[in-house]
């Protein structure tokens, strides 16, 4: 069913007893082309990209639990392309283009809301940085702004300039940022994959793979055995427990990042903020929920849930920057599973097993990169050859030592 504002009245009129489910509920068939592991928004957007790009039709997209449980539905939903090394940031500048079209591309209202992250810049050294940020960023084809303190003044007078620990003095601005509806995201690629052939199959856990000859046959199902010409590991903060069914250690490990929103509120944020001074950023979703987050809990972890320090950590960098969010009250928290990688960058490669292919590694970076993680993956799967934008994404850099380290914490996973 394509919708439409017609479609809408249309429904109106009659009841609203025309619409049907997004996407089906089939059985798995015996053997697919193509088997995605995991109903994330990286997994459904590959199986998108696959069938609608590539012509890759033949295609199951496994999910454990049901579409929207996991981390493309537990983020703050902003979406950015402020990246400095080469390694990153033409990658992350395709997915911010790849935002702009999606909701025609999907004929879904996924709230695409283009409002504006501003980087808030406390110190020269910091702000030499963030210059050369911009810099980069444009040279690579995006867009930055350089605002002085009055210029911010201007637009967020609200924050705490008179602080003479973290002073402002000026921030990095892009005006292509800002958010959009996580749920929505899912649930748009979900039924766009399905309306291009994709059995999207919930309630599913893979419980083991099928090797033989070092080739990848399939998956052993809580639903049986499914057979597959490629398999591709797409589940996030699971991807180490997941391959090393496959007897595959990864160099990645999992920890919880939390985030919270508060009760609602009249329009006070015009954009998206982050705190240069701290790990501290916060927007205001279309419902008057500020929704911010700040560091990860600093061990190893697959709960859903966080601690009470980082808690802590969070709301002082919050009443640092901008002293009126004490007086908001928390409405919820939650946590996701993020898997860190050793550099701080993604991974999206073949593995050494033939027919098993892998996705993951994407630190804080994973929903803002959903759009380009899809179609890359999808573009690797179709042709065994990687994206152009995506070239330096290859297990093989922790071999060579090449690196893509953005914030220059060498390999030490959870200060990424």
């Amino acid at each position: 069913m394509g919708y439409s504002g017609f479609k809408v009245i249309k429904e109106a009129l009659f009841g609203h007893k025309g619409w049907t489910p997004a996407w089906r509920d089939p059985e798995p068939k015996t053997h697919y082309d193509v088997v995605i592991i995991g109903g994330g928004g990286h997994g459904l957007a590959t199986a998108h990209y696959l069938a609608k790009v590539y012509g890759v039709r033949n295609v199951a997209v496994i999910e454990k639990g049901w579409i929207g449980g996991g981390n493309v539905g537990r983020n703050t939903t902003i979406i950015r392309s402020n990246y400095l090394l080469d390694g990153n940031e033409p990658f992350y500048e395709f997915s911010l283009k790849l935002w702009e079209g999606l909701e025609q591309d999907l004929n879904y209202n996924a709230m695409v809301s283009q409002r504006g992250i501003m980087n808030l810049i406390h110190s020269d050294a910091q702000r030499d940085a963030f210059i050369r940020r911009g810099n980069a960023m444009i040279l690579n084809g995006a867009d930055a702004e350089y605002l002085d303190e009055a210029q911010i003044r201007a637009e967020y007078p609200f924050l705490n300039f008179d602080d003479a620990r973290f002073p402002i003095k000026g921030g990095l601005a892009q005006r292509r940022g800002g958010t959009v509806r996580h749920d929505a995201v899912a649930w748009g690629y979900a039924r766009s994959a399905d309306q291009h052939g994709v059995d999207i199959i919930q309630n599913c856990e893979v419980t083991g793979f099928r090797i033989e000859g070092g080739k990848c046959l399939g998956v052993e199902t809580s639903k049986g055995f499914i057979g597959a010409g490629k398999v591709a590991s797409c589940v996030a903060g699971s991807s180490g427990r997941l391959m090393a069914k496959a007897n595959m250690r990864l160099p990645i490990e999992s920890h919880v990042l939390q985030a919270f929103v508060s009760e609602g509120l009249k329009p006070v944020l015009p954009g998206v903020i982050t705190f240069g001074a701290g790990h501290f950023y916060v927007s205001q979703s279309n419902k008057g929920g500020l929704v911010f987050g700040g560091d990860l809990d600093g061990y190893n972890s697959y709960a859903q849930r966080g601690n009470l320090p980082v808690v802590e950590d969070v709301c002082e960098g919050g009443m640092a920057i901008m002293p009126m969010i004490g007086r908001a009250r928390l409405l919820r928290m939650w946590g996701g599973i993020m898997d860190m990688s050793m550099d701080g960058s993604p991974i999206i490669d073949r593995t050494h097993i033939d027919g098993l292919y892998f996705n993951g590694g994407w630190c804080y970076g994973g929903f803002k990169a959903t759009p380009a993680s899809g179609y890359v993956y999808a573009h690797l799967l179709a042709n065994d050859a990687p994206h152009p934008t995506a070239t330096a994404y290859r297990f093989n850099r922790f071999q060579t030592g090449d690196m893509i380290d953005e914030k220059g914490m060498g390999n030490q996973p959870n200060l990424h």
